[in-house]
């Protein structure tokens, strides 16, 4: 197996996760908190989705997925376009609204995005610097397993939230 083959299988099973974890879940089961400060399944899976977006489109060198297929509009999240989530306010998250349907759409076409550049990368091409603001700088491949243990964490937790919102009821 290729460094790029399994970057390929670990990207794949965050959006099986993350598709898994949405799915079948009304807006207000994906929107539920389970403490007021508390993260939704919504914006847990759309933050992760963010996140991976904007980190492989810059290092891809093309435009994010969020705004090349019309997620941003489709969405309509009143936050300004290069928004990930990341240091949102507990209000902030609040108004992460959406469908299953259209969180797992724009995973989806993220990790196509994702998987397009990845067939391209070669094991020689992990290590090009991509961010020289750290002491070490980031390498590719440094860059890209910090989006997956990112995206792991919040699909965890995603799951930890739909498993308390399936026994409450809610």
């Amino acid at each position: 197996m290729s460094p790029a083959e399994l970057l390929q299988d670990a990207f794949a099973r965050i959006v099986e996760g993350g598709t898994a974890v949405v799915d079948g879940l009304t807006e207000d089961q994906l929107t539920h908190r389970i403490d007021p400060e508390a993260n939704t399944i919504a914006w847990l899976v759309w933050h992760l989705a963010r996140v991976q977006d904007m980190q492989v489109a810059d290092v891809a060198g093309h435009e994010q997925v969020w705004t090349a297929q019309g997620y941003a509009e489709r969405f309509a999240l009143p936050f300004d376009v290069q928004a990930s989530g990341y240091g949102q306010s507990a209000e902030e998250v609040g108004r992460v609204r959406a469908s299953a349907e259209l969180l797992a759409a724009y995973l989806r076409a993220t990790h196509e995005a994702t998987i397009g550049y990845l067939e391209r990368v070669t094991a020689a091409e992990l290590d090009r610097v991509v961010d020289e603001h750290w002491d070490p700088p980031v390498t590719l491949g440094v860059r890209l397993v910090s989006v997956l243990e990112d995206d792991a964490q919040h699909l965890g937790q995603a799951n930890y939230v739909r498993g308390i919102v399936e026994r409450a009821g809610a």
